[in-house]
């Protein structure tokens, strides 16, 4: 088993900063992938940012050049410094790993999920 706690959020302003935070405990060995996705009110869940083991990182269109997602090998620990927020990035914020890069996104067991922190950005 795997367990995700994120922190981190909760409500800023326009053009404001934040940084997530994801700690991973349990049998994390084996995991080469991880990933924050986040679901806004009344929209699907979409994939913010992904990194890979060997150092690739992805980032969804409307948030490059302004997040940047990075992890701490020996902490365990996954993170997500957003920068320039604004209103439409308003959502809930999750975490995610997975044993394979394709396997992000998906249910239990092939990926794990960590419970979520609402990010609110006031304009």
């Amino acid at each position: 088993q795997v367990q995700l706690v994120e922190s981190g959020g909760g409500l800023v302003q326009a053009g404001g900063s934040v940084r997530l935070s994801c700690a991973a405990s349990g049998d994390t060995g084996g995991f080469v992938a991880m990933g924050w996705y986040r679901r806004a009110p009344g929209k699907q869940r979409e994939l913010v940012a992904r990194l890979i083991d060997d150092g690739t990182t992805n980032y969804a269109d409307s948030v490059k050049d302004r997040f940047t997602i990075s992890r701490d090998v020996a902490r365990n620990w996954y993170y997500l410094q957003m920068t320039s927020l604004n209103p439409n990035d308003t959502a809930i914020y999750y975490c995610t790993v997975a044993r394979y890069p394709h396997w992000l996104g998906s249910n239990p067991p092939l990926a794990y999920w960590g419970q979520g922190t609402q990010v609110t950005v006031s304009s």
